[in-house]
């Protein structure tokens, strides 16, 4: 019996000195970057994060170097004593990688020397995610253990990825970690399986690429942009190799572009980098108008307008940087203005169309219910903005194409197009101001607004069927808006006679309930008028009734007027003389000489 409890105690003092300790590494981590910069990319917060995070847990542990001369302290097998340890090891491999990824966003990219750094730091945080995987193999449980070797499996992914070398031991990485996250997306608490599944969805692209650079996949480098989509900080590596990739392509792909095609012209293209500029924006055109409004959501094809828009002004500033160093050679300056001018007049039906997107969102903000939550609802003179903003668009377009000499058909075309879309946009602003007016009661204005815009919707669709191909989708609309304007003339017409009709019945109601008492109106007692008897004064919370407490400001009273008094025995009364009574002046001898 003896030996038996003794060999149990020692059982109990070894389970006693070797705990097994407990991190949710994915939520973790996701919950700091989150909270320190990076919801907004921001990697220098982060980092600075993690290096506070750092000096806090070695000054916790007395874990410190030293105060004078360094001592090395490693961390190891028998250091590990509790689960801060293991929080040290792990902020390590997360300090090295975000200085690396601080080190790739730089705006003109790493040069040699940065990337070198930018390796550097990766093969760091390999080396702290592979310590912290060994650790926690014997002293974390076994979701900590498969979670650790995930983690190291990502960063040794990371470390190959960017140094373009041995893509099969990369790929091998990542469908690691992906079938780690895969199993442990089945499993814990709904929170943990959603960050999991997101792991999981932001692994894929790197895997597709790896696949794709092995030669094992048969996806086009056209295709490569779409595999970016995928929002998520494991992401960012990725996008960045992706977009040197694609830049790459485009500068093998520009050299064959000679010129610009716009409206049966054709303009020279001398400089690369131009050529690059303009490549870039026709692929994102075409990935634009490619998908169906239904496959991309308004959020994102307005985020691709943006690139376009870039893309372009870059263009455009290269351009007009060879205008001024183009000497005095009338052929060269005469290419590039014209370039320079289809340019602006392709960005300018980049923006209509950027802003009639904006116009169909707050449109459907508009019809949406009033009773939705956390979703702002469109106001009638936001759109009428909108397309005051349009038709300075349509005009600056049409100056621009009226501003040539010889003009091709195509420019004519899209001139009377920029007119009917004028007219469209007329209608629709003056259809949308008298709504604004509606809501305001103005039945008038509102009621002459909503004809105005059905005689410029009207004339608008005899233009356009004039038009020998007329836009479908643009009839469709006109015809619903001449329809809306219509009953919407009626309803204002209808509500205005009625109005009118009430109004003096109204008017007698106000007025023969005016009274100086308020006797009309029911009493209530105010609590100060009531402190003999118990009764609330305060409503129920289920009321927006205000308190009765005191009376304030004070109801008017009638008061007595003061009584007008008409002295008019005032002029025929005799008063009796007082000289008697008045003091006399005494006078001296010289007053009396004098007089």
């Amino acid at each position: 019996m003896a030996t038996a409890d003794i060999s149990s105690m020692e059982i109990d003092d070894q389970i006693d000195t070797n705990p097994k300790f407990s991190i949710n590494v994915l939520q973790l981590l996701k919950s700091a970057q989150m909270q320190h910069g990076l919801r907004f990319g921001d990697y220098t917060r982060y980092r600075r994060y993690c290096t506070a995070r750092l000096r806090r847990l070695y000054k916790s542990l007395k874990f410190t170097h030293g105060r004078g001369k360094y001592a090395k302290k490693s961390i190891t097998l028998s250091t590990v004593t509790e689960v801060r340890f293991l929080h040290m090891v792990l902020y390590s491999a997360e300090r090295a990688w975000s200085y690396a990824m601080e080190k790739r966003q730089l705006p003109d990219g790493p040069n040699a020397r940065q990337r070198s750094y930018l390796i550097g730091r990766l093969r760091k945080a390999v080396k702290w995610a592979t310590l912290f995987s060994e650790l926690c193999a014997i002293k974390g449980d076994s979701r900590t253990s498969l979670e650790a070797e995930a983690y190291a499996s990502y960063m040794k992914g990371n470390l190959l990825f960017e140094q373009d070398q041995n893509w099969d031991i990369a790929l091998k990485s990542f469908k690691s970690a992906r079938v780690v996250y895969e199993e442990l997306g089945k499993y814990g608490d709904l929170d943990n399986q959603v960050l999991c599944r997101e792991r999981v969805e932001e692994l894929e692209p790197s895997i597709r690429y790896c696949l794709h650079k092995i030669g094992e996949s048969n996806l086009q480098a056209s295709e490569l942009v779409h595999l970016g989509e995928t929002e998520g900080h494991a992401l960012d590596l990725f996008k960045a190799k992706l977009e040197a990739v694609m830049a790459e392509a485009r500068s093998q792909q520009a050299a064959s572009m000679t010129e610009f095609h716009w409206l049966g012209h054709r303009y020279p293209i001398s400089n690369a980098k131009t050529r690059v500029s303009i490549l870039k924006a026709q692929e994102l055109e075409k990935e634009l108008h490619d998908r169906t409004e239904g496959a991309l959501p308004a959020e994102k094809r307005l985020a691709v307008f943006d690139k376009i828009f870039a893309a372009y002004h870059e263009a455009r500033g290269s351009i007009r940087n060879d205008l001024a160093t183009a000497g005095s050679s009338e052929n060269i300056k005469d290419d590039l203005s014209g370039l320079d001018k289809a340019i602006g007049a392709v960005l300018g039906q980049r923006t209509i169309e950027r802003n009639q997107l904006l116009v169909s969102i707050a449109k459907s903000k508009l019809s949406k219910a009033r009773d939705e939550k956390n979703e702002k609802v469109t106001k009638p003179e936001e759109l009428v903005r909108l397309f005051d903003l349009l038709l300075q668009n349509t005009a600056d377009l049409s100056d621009l194409l009226s501003s040539g000499r010889d003009r091709k058909e195509e420019e004519v075309a899209l001139l009377e197009e920029c007119e009917i879309k004028s007219l469209t946009f007329r209608a629709e602003r003056c259809f949308f101001l008298a709504k604004s007016y509606s809501s305001a009661g103005k039945r008038t204005e509102a009621y002459s607004l909503f004809s105005l815009a059905r005689s410029l919707a009207e004339n608008a669709l005899k233009k356009l069927r004039s038009v020998g191909n007329h836009d479908k989708a643009m009839l469709k609309e006109l015809e619903t808006l001449y329809d809306n304007c219509r009953s919407s003339s009626c309803i204002e017409h209808a509500m205005g006679i009625m109005e009118h009709e009430k109004a003096p019945e109204d008017l007698s109601n106000r007025i023969s309930t005016v009274s100086i008492s308020g006797s009309d109106k029911k009493q209530e007692k105010f609590l100060i008028e009531n402190l003999d008897s118990y009764e609330s004064a305060v409503a129920g919370s289920s009321t927006k009734a205000a308190p009765r407490i005191a009376a304030y400001q004070p109801t008017f009273q009638a008061v007595p007027c003061n009584p007008i008094v008409m002295d008019l025995a005032y002029n025929a009364i005799d008063f009796p003389s007082i000289e008697n009574r008045m003091k006399k002046d005494k006078k001296g001898f010289i007053s009396r000489l004098w007089g």
